[in-house]
């Protein structure tokens, strides 16, 4: 099991004392939760991608590039890479390049985008976003499994002829992950290629995600990469902890109610029963996601966000701290409970050396 944080970029205005973070604040402050991540012995990190305000992570992988530089061991990827707006033979170029500067620790989550003005701004028509998924994933793996490129589609102009640069990290392309909040298509993209499937896991009871998660495991099941229990799967999760439950939810109240993406809405009781966001403490947040599993099935990979909504970077870094406290008893429930023949999540090394074995039988046949 990878657990990690995922960044969405969010500049809002703390609640409780009316500042609010310049640009350079809110960029520097994400490097410093990165790396504080690694110090509490987290495996992932990630941002996400956005072009509008209050979000400022336009552009993750110089972000991510500059993390893994001040960093060791973490695994660096996105919260979403939208591969409707961007241009696949820039996403292949950028992403093998960050592969290659941090030596394979990293790997990428694509994803539609639910911003509906983002798409004309980059050319493109948001009724097509299915459409313009799967042709430029299809373009994605192209170009980073082919030396030379001859390809024609719908909704960017041809290549002839075309080498994308550089190739990806020992002819092991960056493992993908398929996000979605509520589209079947991209489960069913997700398993046509055994690449991860990602449910957000914020937003809607679990009901919601048991019927996508399913059915991305049916159907990777289907397409002959494994059976259903050994799909790959990555879950969204979020929470505020204190030592004291009552102080946590004290605490949090004001942040919650005036959430950019959740508040001016259901109470914070409400939500908390009806979503998976656990706000008490460290014992009640290890409980709430250990029994993910017992919904979900086991997976690979469980993300939370946990500096949004004005939080100051102090006590992002205390939740972190608190998280480190937890996360030894956390890993070993996981493992202990996940039947032999689950996969561990997936790592660049691991990728090659599988790569290597295959190749060593083929030959040995």
């Amino acid at each position: 099991m990878q657990i990690g944080i995922f960044t969405v970029g969010d500049v809002t205005t703390d609640p409780t004392n009316g500042t609010t973070p310049s640009e350079h604040e809110r960029i520097k402050n994400t490097v410093a939760i990165a790396k504080k991540a690694e110090e509490v012995g987290l495996d992932v990190f990630a941002t996400g991608e956005h072009h509008n305000p209050p979000f400022v992570p336009s552009s993750p992988t110089t972000t991510l590039a500059y993390i893994g530089a001040q960093t060791e061991r973490i695994i660096l990827s996105t919260s979403t890479t939208l591969i409707t707006t961007n241009d696949p033979v820039k996403i292949a170029e950028d992403y093998a390049t960050l592969q290659h500067l941090v030596d394979g620790r990293m790997d990428l989550m694509l994803g539609r985008g639910n911003t509906p003005p983002v798409y004309p701004w980059f050319g493109k028509d948001i009724s097509k976003a299915v459409e313009l998924t799967i042709e430029n994933y299809q373009l994605l793996r192209r170009l980073w499994s082919e030396p030379v490129v001859n390809w024609e589609g719908k909704f960017r102009t041809p290549l002839q002829g075309f080498t994308a640069t550089p190739a990806p990290l020992d002819g092991v392309a960056p493992f993908v992950w398929h996000g979605s909040i509520r589209t079947p298509e991209v489960a069913e993209l997700a398993a046509f290629y055994g690449d991860g499937y990602f449910a957000n896991n914020i937003f809607w009871p679990k009901e919601h995600y048991i019927r996508l998660i399913n059915f991305y495991r049916q159907r990777y099941a289907h397409y002959g990469h494994g059976t259903a229990e050994q799909a790959i799967v990555g879950l969204g999760g979020q929470f505020f902890m204190r030592k004291n439950s009552q102080d946590a939810v004290n605490e949090f109240r004001p942040y919650f109610d005036n959430a950019p993406v959740y508040g001016h809405g259901p109470s914070m009781e409400d939500f908390t029963e009806q979503t998976p966001l656990t706000v008490g403490s460290p014992q009640q947040v290890l409980e709430r996601t250990l029994a993910f599993a017992d919904y979900f099935g086991d997976y690979q990979r469980q993300m939370f966000l946990v500096d949004h909504a004005g939080l100051p970077l102090k006590t992002v870094l205390e939740q972190l701290d608190l998280l480190g406290e937890i996360l030894p008893t956390m890993r070993a429930e996981f493992d202990a409970r996940r039947p032999a023949n689950v996969p561990d999540a997936p790592t660049h090394a691991a990728r090659v050396a599988a790569r290597d074995a295959a190749l060593a039988e083929e030959v040995s046949a």
